[in-house]
């Protein structure tokens, strides 16, 4: 069985992000890594973008599809892990850890109240 770690608030489109502070670091769930398969490619963001809630803010490719990770948070994208564009493949091995995509400085903190908990995120797959 999958772990879902509890001090992450998660979307149903299978982001999960850590928030601390007005920063909100965001990957996809071992799940979502789990139903692409093998991560071949990142397409990152770029640091100093601003993106509204709901946008496509990175694209996780694998051999069987590409995955969307949408932004839970409106804000600005203050750093992306450049170790993925050699290693894509530790999103699969580290999805909660070395694996994360980007980090978002939140223009709208309450955005954090529509996310899911652990348990909730569980009960929607």
């Amino acid at each position: 069985m999958m772990e879902f770690p509890g001090d992450l608030k998660y979307q149903p489109t299978h982001e999960w992000a850590k928030i601390e502070g007005d920063v909100a670091t965001v990957g996809i769930s071992a799940h979502a890594q789990d139903q692409l398969g093998e991560i071949v490619f990142v397409e990152l963001p770029s640091v100093g973008d601003s993106l509204e809630k709901g946008a496509v803010a990175a694209n996780v490719e694998s051999s069987k599809a590409v995955g969307e990770v949408v932004t839970p948070f409106t804000g600005e994208i203050t750093a992306v892990n450049e170790n993925l564009e050699d290693e894509p493949e530790v999103v699969n091995s580290s999805p909660y850890g070395d694996g994360w995509i980007f980090k978002i400085k939140l223009s709208n903190p309450s955005e954090t109240d529509g996310l899911l908990d652990a348990a909730g995120y569980q009960g929607t797959l």
